[in-house]
């Protein structure tokens, strides 16, 4: 039966020597024999337990849990379910790396755009990508409400056009005033505004906002800091807080 001493059993297992030493001191790689000089020696069984170490290492499983299996010579279904544990923390691991990626190649795309560039920009940077996506979600949530409500009009429409139908459009009108009402409100409420010229972030008087004209991603109003009146940025109201921010009412 072939034996192997340290650095051999390291070399088949692409470890180091110190690794293979380190898991000897930890006890769940101890050698089968000493030799006369007192080289470690290893034999197929051990090279075979190493393999599983390492794969078990690789899947970031902790040498204490390795070690607690050994000792116990857990069954197959344990070590079946530690590793769907494992699977499981790994993804969740995956998934955050890839938010982090996204939005670092939103911050780069930023920071190419940019005319004027300081490292304290950063982080302004930053919080403009959140901001976005935040303001995306609740837009998207918008026009998902908004859809039945323009169906039904349109419906009415050419029924009242074609069968003569009105009185379902009245009952559209019944049920789109309210709706434009309370939406209205709603976003009034989430939505803050951003003056391009002074920065100031404020909340324009509702009459204002509601008669204003807009684009998906800015309104015209005036800056209660600095007078200007022109287009202003969207941005969620929860930057109206300690942001130095003007509100008018």
């Amino acid at each position: 039966m072939p034996k192997y001493t340290t650095g051999e059993i390291a070399k088949l297992c692409s470890v180091t020597v110190r690794t293979v030493q380190y898991y000897d001191s930890r006890g769940i790689l101890v050698p089968s024999e000493l030799s006369e000089g007192g080289r470690r020696l290893y034999s197929d069984r051990d090279l075979e337990k190493m393999k599983t170490i390492c794969f078990l290492r690789d899947l970031g499983i902790s040498i204490d849990t390795i070690k607690e299996l050994i000792e116990k010579e857990s069954n197959r279904n344990v070590i079946l379910l530690l590793l769907t544990r494992q699977e499981e923390e790994l993804t969740s691991e995956i998934e955050e790396r890839r938010e982090k990626l996204k939005k670092l190649e939103d911050i780069r795309k930023e920071l190419g755009s940019a005319d004027d560039f300081s490292f304290n920009s950063i982080g302004g940077m930053a919080h403009a990508v959140t901001d976005r996506k935040k303001l995306r979600k609740f837009r998207t949530l918008t026009v998902l409400t908004g859809i039945p409500v323009s169906i039904l009009q349109w419906v009415a429409i050419i029924l009242w056009i074609t069968k003569g139908m009105w009185w379902l459009f009245v009952i559209w009108a019944a049920l789109a005033i309210p709706y434009a009402v309370i939406f209205s409100r709603v976003y009034y409420k989430k939505i803050a505004y951003i003056c391009p010229e002074c920065h100031t972030v404020f909340r324009p008087p509702f009459k204002e906002m509601f008669f204003a004209g807009h684009t998906p991603t800015t309104r015209k109003l005036t800056c209660p800091a600095c007078g200007r009146k022109g287009y202003c940025v969207e941005t969620p109201a929860e930057n109206l807080t300690g942001s130095g921010e003007a509100e008018k009412r």
